[in-house]
């Protein structure tokens, strides 16, 4: 037998071997499910913080410090009692981070009750009356605090304190039933005031 032959020979072998592997491979996976695929496993990098939200929202502190900001930017200076007969009973101090933007929500809860809020109530009212919204704020950063005076009637007088820039102490609300009235007129916190609200 010449070699040309015996290569076609061992060509044609090979060729029927492979076809029937073929075939039978065809049988099988026609009969069986798939082979499962290897699952893709993507690697990525961890999201950057985005501005989030700090602190939560509460019934004590419900407001963001957009809020806050936006009620006392609308005070108008120079109207309003020189005092107020408001009798607290208690008081929530929401205290908001220097840095808090946007949706911010107050970081620090804190409750005074009895002659406590009676106390920070008079370092308030303490303070005298501005005629004319500063005019000359320092550049500081500071937290915001929102003063929640509680009566025993459930009225809430509220005020925002700023420890920092024009020092602002205005009273933003007056709610409860028969409450709504004359606010205090908008003053600046004290250094006695900031030295409470500083207290835990």
């Amino acid at each position: 037998m010449s070699a040309q032959r015996t290569r076609g020979l061992i060509g044609a072998t090979l060729v029927v071997v492979v076809l029937g592997v073929a075939a039978a491979c065809g049988t099988e996976d026609a009969s069986s499910p798939p082979a499962a695929q290897p699952t893709q496993t993507v690697t990525s990098t961890p999201p950057t913080p985005s501005a989030s939200p700090s602190g939560t929202p509460s019934t004590d502190c419900p407001e963001t410090i957009t809020a806050v900001r936006t009620a006392t930017d609308k005070v108008v200076w120079g109207q309003g009692a020189a005092t107020s007969k408001f009798n607290p009973v208690s008081v929530t101090i929401c205290q908001y981070d220097a840095q808090a933007t946007g949706q911010n929500y107050a970081t620090i809860t804190t409750k005074r009750m009895g002659k406590q809020a009676t106390d920070l109530f008079a370092l308030v009212n303490a303070a005298k009356p501005v005629a004319k919204k500063p005019s000359m704020c320092t550049k500081e950063l500071g937290p915001t605090y929102v003063l929640r005076f509680t009566d025993n009637d459930r009225g809430v007088l509220s005020f925002t304190a700023e420890s920092f820039g024009c020092h602002r102490l205005v009273a933003t609300s007056l709610e409860g039933q028969g409450k709504p009235g004359t606010l205090p007129a908008p003053r600046q916190v004290t250094a006695e005031l900031t030295k409470s609200l500083g207290l835990r």
